[in-house]
């Protein structure tokens, strides 16, 4: 296949995940959806995003996580130049803890 043809994404996926209404049920979805490898590489990658986030250093996180330097380096990159879809998700549960 031609790595410069674009897969067109499959909005039901994400039209399906915004039904969901509790944890409970994203993790149910996401157990269905994911290998558990695939998974525990999303969850760090979120895990590392928030420690960066929070200003947290490299070999901090590393060592905190367990992640590579490189998915380190990847997350700093997808905040960094990204389309700021971490951005809103941490304003988000921000806002959701200020409320609690």
């Amino acid at each position: 296949m031609n790595k410069r043809i674009k897969k067109t994404r499959n909005l039901e996926m994400y039209k399906a995940i915004l039904t969901l209404e509790t944890v409970d049920e994203l993790m149910k979805f996401f157990d269905d959806l994911c290998t558990v490898s695939e998974l525990q590489a999303m969850e760090q990658r979120f895990q590392v995003a928030m420690l960066l986030n929070e200003g947290m250093i490299y070999n901090d996180i590393l060592e905190k996580t367990g992640a590579s330097s490189a998915t380190i380096s990847r997350v700093n990159r997808s905040i960094q130049y990204g389309k700021d879809g971490y951005s809103v998700a941490f304003e988000r549960l921000k806002a959701q803890a200020e409320e609690a």
